[in-house]
């Protein structure tokens, strides 16, 4: 039979002492977050507008039901979006612009699933329009340009004023005979990738913030689930 020496003993003492007290402090799991994208999609849209009703609700306001009065929907979009000057505003690589406010429910209900809404704002818009951007970066290349020029001449004859727009089937049939359909599905991937790389700060800021969005409407639709689950019993 092994001998158990005095620090062997105090080593094995100290050991059970941690596992124990690791048990004692150890806490339940939050609730589940959704493993596809859809459905955390869902779930950030149901906890977002759960949040906005919230909000409106404590000023005497719904969605639920349209305004009665021009005045009483000014009152409801002031509330739900902000009003003064845009307090954010960043001007993307394609040369348009987004700004919101930083006040108004919907602002608010983003505070409390992101944390930080300014820099969420920042993060969304530059994701959102990241194949916009690369797209846009697609009009320098020789192909592109050529291609282009062959579809406005499919597209648009002299005949007809410039700014008219050609109906969907045209426009489809020029991409395929001018070739522009197929140069964008050869040059969109790479720019795409480019793209991402030269925005990753803010694709990684994109996926932390979304990330603790869904931990946070988890833990706000928690309750009505488990309200719910008591009712039916």
């Amino acid at each position: 039979m092994p001998r158990w020496t005095a620090h062997a003993r105090r080593t094995a003492g100290t050991a059970a002492a941690a596992l124990l007290l690791a048990g004692c402090v150890a806490t339940a799991p939050g609730p589940a977050v959704p493993l596809t994208p859809r459905a955390q999609d869902e779930l950030l849209r149901t906890a977002e507008r759960a949040l906005v009703d919230r909000c409106l609700d404590a000023r005497g306001l719904t969605l639920a039901a349209p305004p009665r009065t021009p005045e009483a929907d000014r009152r409801l979009q002031a509330a739900l979006f902000g009003t003064g000057p845009h307090e954010l505003s960043l001007t993307l690589a394609t040369g348009h612009t987004v700004s919101a406010h930083t006040d108004g429910c919907l602002a608010a209900a983003r505070q409390t699933l992101y944390g930080d809404q300014t820099r969420w704002f920042r993060a969304q818009v530059t994701v959102d329009n990241l194949r916009a951007e690369a797209q846009a970066r697609m009009k320098d290349d020789p192909a592109h340009r050529a291609a282009l020029e062959r579809w406005n001449r499919c597209a648009a004859p002299p005949a007809r004023a410039r700014a008219e727009r050609p109906d969907p089937a045209l426009a489809a049939r020029c991409e395929r005979e001018s070739g522009l359909a197929d140069v964008r599905a050869r040059l969109e991937p790479a720019e795409l990738a480019e793209v991402r790389a030269l925005r990753a700060d803010q694709l990684t800021t994109y996926r932390q913030l979304r990330t603790r969005a869904l931990r946070r409407a988890a833990e706000l639709s928690a309750p009505s689930t488990a309200q719910e689950g008591n009712d039916a019993s």
